[in-house]
């Protein structure tokens, strides 16, 4: 339930599991994650966060409310300087090599800096999606 929201905190550089990307649905499946992965379960379901063993308890549903819940919590809503983790799977990213071709959707790696995903293979680069997110935070 809050896919979008693990996109913006990865987007911070935030290693940011989330549950439905890996067909994980039962409750104690997920706490089970959490416990072996050392997580905070961020949720917004009272009875699940009350027994994890660190979670924080969102109230709202749209994810910029969700976003503002968070950095009131004190979590650090900036984005990276140099993007570390992917949006779309979590998988650690690196930077695309100046002299390496990118696809038909990616920028030219001599015109601007480019990150592949180590596990999907995604590309990524600070474009509009970038400056749009950076917005979206500023505004918080």
């Amino acid at each position: 339930m809050l896919g979008k929201l693990a996109t913006y905190l990865r987007m911070c550089g935030y290693d940011a599991a989330y549950a439905g990307e890996r067909g994980i649905e039962a409750d104690d499946d997920v706490l089970a994650l959490a416990h072996t992965e050392g997580r905070v379960l961020v949720t917004r379901d009272r009875e699940l966060a009350a027994r994890a063993e660190r979670s924080q308890l969102l109230s709202t549903r749209e994810v910029t409310e969700q976003l503002l819940e968070l950095r009131r919590s004190g979590f650090d809503l900036e984005l990276a300087d140099e993007p570390a983790r992917c949006s779309a799977c979590n998988g650690p990213l690196e930077r695309v090599d100046r002299t390496e071709p990118t696809p038909d959707y990616a920028p030219e790696t001599h015109e601007e800096t480019v990150w592949r995903c180590r596990n999907c293979g995604q590309h990524f680069w600070k474009g509009s999606h970038w400056a749009d997110v950076a917005g979206t935070l500023g505004d918080l």
